[in-house]
Parts: structure tokens; C-alpha cells; sequence
């Protein structure tokens, strides 16, 4: 949960809050101000959930990219080492006399 999510929820209730003592004594700048304060913190925390969504997409992709490129290496590193056997098949081969 990040920062903004946290400060989302803690406007929402807020402003509930607000909202409610505002309706319960008459008072109804209060109370627009609660549910003005509600809705600052609905867009909040939806703001957070994007940013969370965002930033774990982020670290899949991320963690897909290095497995890939561990797996190349490895690839490139077999097909070296076989390389370099046949070559020293060959060496040995043409090497022995006749």
C-alpha cells in the first residue's frame, strides 16, 4: 500500500465524518465539505491503485527481461563451449600423424 492510497482512505473517512456531523447539526457547508473531502480522497486512492498496478507490472517486466537474459547467456555460453570442443576435435584429429 503506498502513500497515497493510506492518504485516500484517510480523507474518505474524513470526510465522512465530516459529512455526517454536518447533517446531524444542520450544517450543510460542513457537510458539502465531507463529501468534497470523500471524493478528494476516492480520487486519491485510485491515483494509488495506479501507481501500485504500474510500479508491479513494472517489476514483472523486469524480472521477465533479466530471466530472459540469463537465459541468452546461457545459450550463448553452451554454444561457445561446443564450439570450442569441435575445434579441439579437429586440432586433435589433424594433429595425429598418419
Amino acid at each position: 500500500m503506498n502513500k497515497d492510497q493510506v492518504s485516500g482512505k484517510f480523507d474518505q473517512a474524513s470526510g465522512k465524518v465530516k459529512e455526517k456531523v454536518g447533517e446531524a447539526v444542520g450544517n450543510q457547508n460542513l457537510a458539502n465539505k465531507g463529501l468534497a473531502e470523500q471524493v478528494k480522497g476516492a480520487a486519491k486512492e485510485t491515483w494509488g491503485n495506479a501507481k501500485e498496478v504500474a510500479k508491479d507490472n513494472t517489476d514483472a517486466n523486469r524480472r521477465e527481461a533479466e530471466a530472459k537474459a540469463n537465459d541468452t547467456r546461457e545459450h550463448v555460453s553452451n554454444k561457445v563451449q561446443d564450439m570450442k570442443e569441435r575445434v579441439n576435435e579437429n586440432i586433435d584429429r589433424h594433429s595425429k600423424p598418419a
